[in-house]
């Protein structure tokens, strides 16, 4: 408030970020604790401060409702994938951004995985830690590890690390933070130290990458 009891407004300047899409892993459940649905409104409103893009699973239920709308809500973009056998289940009601129907699971994860520059994990996720150990792409995945969801995860790969399973470098492809903010921070700052293979094919047999 000024001084004739006015309220000032502050302009807050949007952050600069080395990502445009963000791919969010979440599922069609809220959860039984408030914590998770709040961190998901939490990065929601992290990726909007920072003007990037969501990708997601297309549902409009659960935390990937949540999230989507929130990003929307807030003048982000939206990207939405999901299986054409899904769409009745994971879509009730209205959706946001676009809403692009593929084939299976397979197709939606890898067309998630393509149009993003990053992965977040907001409790669901493993298939896209394998892929980046594989070599299959150089993208950082962060976990948003809410009350401590993915502590025992984290254990299980560091005892990995310890024996021999999971080279060192390749655990470093994991980002964990308590919070979104901390977690983005994280994820800008990550360096990679990985290459890039061809992985898959279009049924022209022309090759792609990930980039």
């Amino acid at each position: 408030m000024g001084d004739d009891g006015e309220m000032i407004i502050k302009h807050v300047h949007p952050l600069n970020s080395r990502f445009k899409r963000v791919c969010v892993f979440c599922g069609s459940s809220s959860g039984k604790r408030n914590c998770y649905r709040e961190a998901a409104v939490e990065l929601a409103r992290e990726l909007v401060s920072r003007r990037l893009d969501l990708v997601y699973g297309g549902g409009s239920i659960g935390l990937m409702g949540l999230v989507s709308r929130e990003v929307h809500n807030g003048g982000g973009h939206v990207i939405g994938i999901i299986p054409k056998t899904l769409m009745r289940k994971e879509i009730t009601g209205e959706t946001v951004g676009e809403v692009r129907p593929v084939a299976d699971m397979h197709q939606r994860k890898a067309e998630m995985a393509r149009h993003s520059d990053c992965f977040i994990a907001l409790p669901e996720l493993l298939e896209v830690i394998t892929w980046a150990q594989l070599g299959i792409h150089d993208k950082p995945v962060g976990l948003l590890n809410v009350h401590g969801y993915y502590n025992s995860l984290l254990s299980f790969i560091d005892k990995a690390v310890d024996d021999g399973f999971i080279m060192p470098s390749q655990r470093s492809i994991i980002v964990s933070a308590p919070n979104a903010k901390e977690l983005v921070q994280k994820l800008e700052v990550w360096n990679t130290c990985r290459f890039t293979m061809v992985w898959w094919q279009k049924p022209s047999g022309k090759r792609h990458k990930w980039s």
